[in-house]
């Protein structure tokens, strides 16, 4: 378990979870301090990454000051004891497992799980979900997370899938308490290219289009 609870003071500087996929120990390395240092908080490790477990445990004890560490693409209680005796601070799922929800409320670990339907999204905001992932967003957009809303504003929600810079104002505008993105913010090109600066300037462009 991580030593370090997840600081939801921190998300609310940038409530932006960048979405590690596919990458490298190395290459996470050279990423995590520049997320730092461009005002980025949070980030998730997805479990079907190569190695995903030594890259969370390596974030969590090398790079945890002002970061939250989470875990991602977890679909079974097996995924999340793997997630947790790594370190990870919050658990990320793209579909909701009940199982899932309800072990990470027990133990007092944020959990956003991945939901789509009304009905689904109000089934995990009542098992205990600590935000709602809408998961994809990318065919329905913003106005979908403003009708959610309208008659569910007591739920958080995370619309992930479809957010890009561009759209990202939009997402907010409309209700989202944050939004989750991978390949838009972890730009896969710059980090084949080990573009360190350049990405780095990538990630500040997020913080500085942020709602203030």
């Amino acid at each position: 378990m991580s030593k370090k609870a997840f600081s939801w003071e921190l998300f609310q500087k940038a409530p932006i979870v960048g979405i590690v996929r596919g990458l490298s120990l190395e290459e996470v390395k050279h990423i995590l301090p520049m997320y730092r240092e461009a005002g980025l908080t949070t980030i998730e490790i997805t479990m079907n990454t190569p190695g995903a477990e030594k890259i969370i445990q390596y974030a969590v004890e090398n790079e945890q000051e002002g970061l939250n560490i989470g875990a991602g693409t977890v679909c079974t209680k097996g995924d999340l004891k793997k997630a947790l005796e790594a370190g990870a601070q919050f658990i990320v799922t793209p579909i909701l497992d009940k199982k899932v929800v309800k072990a990470c409320v027990k133990k007092e670990i944020p959990i956003f799980p991945g939901a789509f339907t009304p009905s689904e999204i109000f089934k995990a905001w009542k098992l205990g979900a600590s935000m709602v992932k809408v998961f994809p967003a990318t065919q329905m957009g913003p106005s979908y997370i403003k009708e959610l809303k309208a008659p569910l504003n007591q739920l958080k929600l995370l619309p992930t899938g479809g957010v890009s810079l561009e759209n990202m104002l939009e997402f907010f505008n409309a209700g989202a308490d944050g939004v989750g993105m991978g390949g838009q913010l972890l730009d896969k090109k710059l980090i084949q290219e080990k573009e360190w600066e350049l990405l780095k300037a990538h990630f500040s462009q997020f913080t500085q289009k942020l709602p203030r």
